[in-house]
């Protein structure tokens, strides 16, 4: 077929070698998968990767957020924004703040569905929009549930910057509250990323029990105090994760986040 693009079906082919049954790979497995030399399909991997479509820990492959961009038919296929978005519209009705659904993409979360009641931050945030991990809820929520190798490499490879006087930027004062993180199960962030902004979250796991997204409620520090954000917004915050999830696990194996 004299239009088709060799190059560029190896590297779809590449992209599907990955699955909800197999989210991360090695080169062997992804080569085995694809029909590809060990050569070819480092040389697609590696590609992905400088694009910022895969990403690698040095052994395993898996795919990155930014595969959303390839266009609505990846979007509708994750299934997470439509399946989040009428529980996040009942759930910043109910406690009156903004509420939004993020994943983790390198060293930041990445917004994929948002409610928002107020603004309350000096930059607007869109589905897409990005801050560094560290000094948010959601990322909180995310890091505490890296396995420990992919912790640390975080860990080297994320800036910890002070962005306001509350911001922790020492690795064992952030491991040890990742440790507390993960413990009791939700983050609580308070004017870390922003002054005058709290925000508390939680996990979002799929039907594997893997953390996949987050999901939290966003409020300002004059209106709302630590003891209230944890008596009013954290039950409906917990309750509206695990609806997410339920919905979530009633899907196709395919469809997944």
């Amino acid at each position: 077929m004299v239009d088709h693009v060799q190059s560029l079906a190896r590297g779809l082919a590449v992209i599907r070698a990955f699955s909800a049954t197999e989210p991360e790979l090695t080169l062997s497995q992804v080569a085995r998968a694809t029909g590809l030399s060990r050569a070819a399909a480092r040389r697609f991997l590696l590609t992905l990767t400088d694009l910022g479509y895969v990403r690698s820990d040095g052994r395993l492959f898996a795919l990155t957020p930014r595969v959303l961009e390839l266009g609505y038919a990846y979007l509708s296929s994750l299934s997470l924004p439509e399946v989040a978005d009428p529980h996040l519209e009942r759930l910043a009705a109910e406690v009156g703040e903004s509420a939004s659904v993020a994943v983790l993409d390198g060293t930041d979360v990445v917004y994929v569905a948002r409610v928002a009641t107020a603004r309350i931050m000096r930059v607007t945030i869109n589905i897409g929009t990005r801050f560094p991990a560290y000094c948010t809820s959601m990322g909180r929520v995310l890091l505490a549930a890296l396995p420990p190798e992919a912790l640390e490499s975080y860990l080297g490879r994320a800036e910890l910057r002070r962005l306001t006087s509350h911001t922790i930027v020492l690795p064992a004062a952030l491991r040890a509250e990742l440790d507390e993180v993960r413990g009791r199960g939700w983050a609580m962030v308070d004017q870390e990323l922003e002054e005058g902004l709290r925000s508390i979250a939680a996990p979002i796991r799929d039907r594997a029990g893997r953390t996949v997204a987050a999901v939290n409620v966003s409020t300002h520090a004059t209106r709302t105090s630590l003891q209230a954000a944890r008596r009013d917004l954290l039950p409906p915050l917990l309750a509206t994760a695990t609806k997410i999830e339920t919905d979530l696990s009633a899907l196709a194996p395919a469809a997944r986040p």
